[in-house]
């Protein structure tokens, strides 16, 4: 697990464990050049949170773990960030997903905060066995755009991409670790993946 100094990391780590992973948080890239997979958490300003993943020379670390076809998990802001962009902040993402996050529109409750339904869009492995329609957790003020990498859609004022997936890379705006069993599946499915 990637830490950048934000994010979620206790609440993720103890998720990914109860799924039978065995989570290590670090910022060491040494340690991530040798991870069987790496996980994104995010929690606060995309700003902020690309510029510490910068400063700290985890992007280069992030971007040769992909090179390597390492799998890569992104959570709520941990997604945006492999965005190209933000509309929250002029700072450009790492672009390893198409596309950028806007801000939800007025006319709804922001920041969205609540479980709302996710449609999947294509299959991926993560979502194996996951109905079409399932609940999950969400906290957020600005969301991807729907786009080609989309794998599961929700509507909060507009639809947006709460599921993407390109290559070995997976991200979520929702909160698997607080989406109930639904979410743990999600990384159990994970873990199950990289473990093979």
């Amino acid at each position: 697990m990637l830490d950048y100094g934000s994010g979620n990391l206790h609440s993720v780590s103890r998720a990914l464990a109860h799924a039978g992973g065995e989570p290590l948080v670090t910022r060491d890239a040494a340690r991530i050049s040798g991870a069987d997979a790496l996980v994104i958490p995010g929690v606060g300003h995309f700003g902020h949170c690309v510029r510490a993943i910068r400063t700290l020379g985890l992007d280069t670390a992030v971007l040769d773990a992909i090179g390597r076809g390492t799998p890569i998990f992104g959570v709520c802001v941990g997604m945006q960030v492999l965005l190209e962009r933000s509309e929250e902040d002029p700072e450009a993402g790492l672009g390893v997903l198409v596309g950028g996050s806007r801000r939800l529109p007025p006319e709804v409750k922001v920041p969205h905060i609540g479980w709302n339904e996710v449609t999947w869009t294509r299959p991926h492995p993560y979502v194996d066995g996951i109905a079409d329609g399932t609940r999950f957790y969400f906290v957020h003020s600005y969301a991807p755009e729907e786009n080609e990498d989309a794998v599961g859609l929700t509507e909060h004022g507009r639809r947006f991409a709460a599921a993407a997936a390109r290559d070995h890379v997976f991200a979520t705006q929702f909160h698997p670790e607080k989406s109930g069993e639904a979410g743990l599946a999600i990384y159990a499915n994970f873990v199950k993946a990289v473990s093979r």
